[in-house]
């Protein structure tokens, strides 16, 4: 396994090197602007940035360190009545990470990359039927437990799940959901930090988020028209 992770980070061209320092210095300083510092908010965004830099190769750890980012996002989540996000992230994003995880092993393109999937019309049309039901289905849980910034968590579940159902079916799609989901992430956390600053770090956290996931998507591209060619 150790030798595993040392492939993945040997392979990372040095574009994602300063992708992933850069995501990594902004949310230390905003962490450290703070006088009432939480580290597991510090822990949970450096996992997360570094998931992306790997998700966005197309390398299955990628997907094993968002798992573990989830659990950290979660419990995060609750301490500021943000329901829905500790719901997605638990039982949505963490379990389809670990269907990601199985699903990347058994559809290699080389040691440490994916093989990019295409998905068909019929499967488009599924997931949007599946989104606006999970969507419509969380919007009732939300509002009985009484989430705070309701409609705004409300979208973040539709992005969520489109976003965890094309990271699992290997479409280079995953990233332009996953960055909508960042846009609207930012503004749940804005909205948080408004009541208490040290949610602060959790925006410039989603900031770097949304490059990393614009990365993935262009990155993605690439992968995809190469294995194409190589087929």
């Amino acid at each position: 396994m150790l030798n595993r992770i040392k492939q993945s980070i040997k392979e990372l061209t040095m574009l994602e090197w300063l992708l992933w320092i850069c995501s990594i210095l902004v949310i230390t300083v905003s962490f450290m602007l703070l006088k009432d510092r939480s580290y597991m908010t510090l822990a949970a965004s450096l996992i997360g940035v570094t998931a992306l830099i790997f998700v966005a190769k197309g390398d299955v750890l990628g997907q094993v360190l968002t798992v573990v980012f989830s659990v950290f996002y979660a419990v995060i989540s609750v301490s500021f009545k943000y329901y829905g996000e500790m719901i997605t992230y638990m039982f949505m994003t963490a379990p389809m990470a670990v269907l990601a995880v199985i699903s990347w092993l058994r559809n290699p393109y080389s040691r440490t990359e994916v093989k990019v999937n295409q998905l068909g019309k019929g499967e488009w049309l599924l997931l949007a039927a599946l989104t606006a039901a999970v969507t419509a289905v969380f919007y009732f849980i939300l509002a009985a437990l009484g989430n705070a910034n309701l409609s705004v968590s409300t979208l973040s579940i539709a992005t969520s799940f489109l976003a965890s159902y094309l990271t699992f079916r290997r479409s280079p799609f995953y990233a332009l959901a996953y960055a909508a989901n960042d846009l609207v992430l930012i503004v749940l956390w804005i909205m948080a930090s408004i009541k208490d600053m040290n949610y602060f770090p959790m925006i410039m956290c989603f900031v770097m988020f949304f490059a990393n996931d614009m990365y993935g998507f262009i990155n993605w591209s690439e992968i995809k028209k190469r294995q194409s060619k190589n087929e």
